[in-house]
């Protein structure tokens, strides 16, 4: 079942022109009555054009005001949840580990509702052809960077993810056009991202981004983009926890589409990489 219509909403509200802000909010106040509408009736109801309708689903991603009733209609046949809580002084350890359970299942979920398919098709196509894929992101994102390179590399995929900026730059100025910069950054505004991803676009390699949902700096220098859900971190969830294991679950997406695309020659790498580990540990244990 398709939803997250409503989410999207919720996530870039803020962030929308007027015109479709005030839509946005009249199908937040009755997304019922939405599912069952046109768009030329939508505005109407709204007291606006339906260009801005239009425009609104594009804000979000989507491929239309169709798209958008559907994932609404999804939405409201969800259960609802707790929502996002964070710890408290002196809490128990029962309490802390359904809590973390809870914020990362939501993370996850929130996370694959909001999935664009065709730009998801059009970023496994990339990786797939690409030579080398440089993955860049800073701090906690760097993590995930490694984490992306570590897996390619066991399936023989040129993968770098250096933290060093001016070493990434090198990489960059010397890239072929078969090369992709996959740019990770939570809050899409992470400064080394941006000016990486900027030299990269004037260097014209194909990029790919990956950031919460919504309109970012770092989106908006990218060929294809790629979100995590954006939930209101907590105190104790903004170093990167419900957020770290959204990104992790898109580039797993990433990683076994590839697998899929090229599956036998990579189901033989990486029966290689584990045989070669096994022996390594023999060896040492030997000595």
């Amino acid at each position: 079942m398709i939803s997250g219509g409503i989410k999207m909403m919720e996530k870039v509200l803020h962030s929308l022109p007027a015109s479709e802000k005030k839509i946005a909010e009249f199908i937040l106040d009755n997304p019922q009555s939405v599912v069952q509408t046109t768009v030329s009736e939508l505005a109407v109801q709204s007291n606006a054009s339906g260009s801005a309708v239009i425009r609104l689903c594009k804000s979000l991603g989507l491929n239309g005001f169709q798209d958008l009733k559907v994932r609404i209609a999804g939405d409201l046949l969800k259960e609802t949840n707790d929502g996002y809580r964070d710890i408290e002084e002196g809490e128990t350890v029962y309490s802390i580990v359904k809590k973390v359970a809870n914020n990362s299942i939501q993370s996850i979920k929130e996370t694959e509702e909001m999935v664009n398919y065709e730009d998801l098709n059009r970023a496994i196509s990339l990786l797939v052809k690409a030579k080398t894929i440089h993955f860049f992101g800073i701090g906690a994102s760097h993590i995930i960077a490694q984490d992306a390179q570590q897996k390619l590399l066991r399936i023989n995929k040129n993968a770098t993810a250096f933290l060093d900026t001016h070493l990434v730059s090198t990489l960059i100025a010397n890239a072929g056009n078969d090369d992709v910069l996959f740019g990770i950054s939570h809050s899409g505004e992470t400064e080394e991202v941006i000016k990486v991803m900027s030299l990269a676009k004037k260097k014209g390699l194909k990029t790919i981004t990956l950031t919460k949902f919504g309109p970012s700096p770092v989106s908006t220098i990218g060929d294809i983009n790629l979100f995590t859900s954006f939930s209101s971190e907590a105190t104790f969830r903004s170093g990167a926890t419900s957020s770290r294991l959204a990104q992790l679950y898109m580039l797993d997406i990433l990683f076994l589409n590839i697998v899929s695309a090229e599956y036998e020659k990579s189901i033989q790498y990486i029966d290689n990489t584990r045989a070669a580990i096994c022996d390594l540990k023999k060896k040492e244990a030997m000595k």
